[in-house]
């Protein structure tokens, strides 16, 4: 099951603009300070675990988005219309990553 719009303009307003998203197969892929921080798939919202996002979600349950993926910290509904949180997790989780890899331009 594809994850729908609504859902995913819902967290961005939530989160105060503090995100982007890219929709991916389906599902979409969360941006923040151009790194990929989170997925929306099935609706739900996945969290790329970081000691920063553990502290925040310290009792989140871990779980792969889909079949063969890695395990993220699932962002229980309830916290997402809590903004200014969502945006701190999400500005938190950017912080822990480390810097998004400039790709090399192909040759003709």
């Amino acid at each position: 099951m594809a994850s729908r719009q609504d859902t995913m303009d819902s967290i961005i307003e939530y989160a105060a603009g503090s995100v982007s998203a890219r929709k991916m197969f389906g599902e979409y892929a969360v941006y923040c300070d151009g790194r990929v921080v989170a997925l929306v798939c099935d609706d739900l919202l996945y969290l790329k675990p970081t000691t920063a996002g553990r502290a925040l979600l310290p009792d989140a349950e871990e779980r792969a988005p889909f079949p063969g993926a890695g395990m993220k910290l699932l962002v229980p509904a309830e916290d997402w219309d809590r903004g200014d949180f969502l945006a701190e997790l999400f500005r938190a989780t950017a912080g822990a990553l480390p810097a998004a890899k400039v790709g090399k331009k192909r040759k003709g």
